[in-house]
């Protein structure tokens, strides 16, 4: 039985550590209150997917795609797009943490607060305060 189960993570136990980040990311996401948080979580499921996709690139008896004398067929190389792809999505993420990071100051300007139940409850008052044509109630 212990055989198995090391072998089974042996195999498939980076793919089980991609999945445990990512479902760490999506419950942070939807049990936090808090936007910073959220914003980190939203990092964690990036990661967890680039993580994903660069373990799909790998092969075990593949080398770096440098042209060399002793290797000759283009099988035993990997392939390097998922690499390349994952490269711009690292680019890409710290392009919207920072578009995240710029909003989120702007909203605590505004605000004074990035908590979301404390938005929503000052969302809700502003709401009646329109309805009743500027008053208090």
């Amino acid at each position: 039985m212990m055989t198995l189960i090391n072998t089974f993570l042996a195999d498939k136990g980076i793919y089980m550590l991609t999945l445990l980040l990512l479902s760490l990311g999506v419950a942070g996401v939807i049990v936090c209150n808090n936007y910073m948080k959220k914003l980190i979580c939203m990092n964690v499921m990036q990661v967890a997917v680039i993580f994903f996709f660069l373990c799909l690139g790998q092969k075990s008896p593949g080398t770096i795609p440098v042209a060399m004398d002793t290797v000759v067929k283009a099988s035993d190389y990997i392939n390097p797009l998922p690499h390349g792809l994952m490269l711009t999505a690292i680019v890409v993420s710290l392009g919207t943490t920072g578009v995240g990071l710029s909003l989120l100051l702007r909203i605590r300007e505004k605000y004074g607060t990035i908590e979301e139940d404390d938005l929503i409850r000052r969302e809700e008052m502003m709401t009646r305060i329109e309805k009743n044509g500027g008053k208090r109630e």
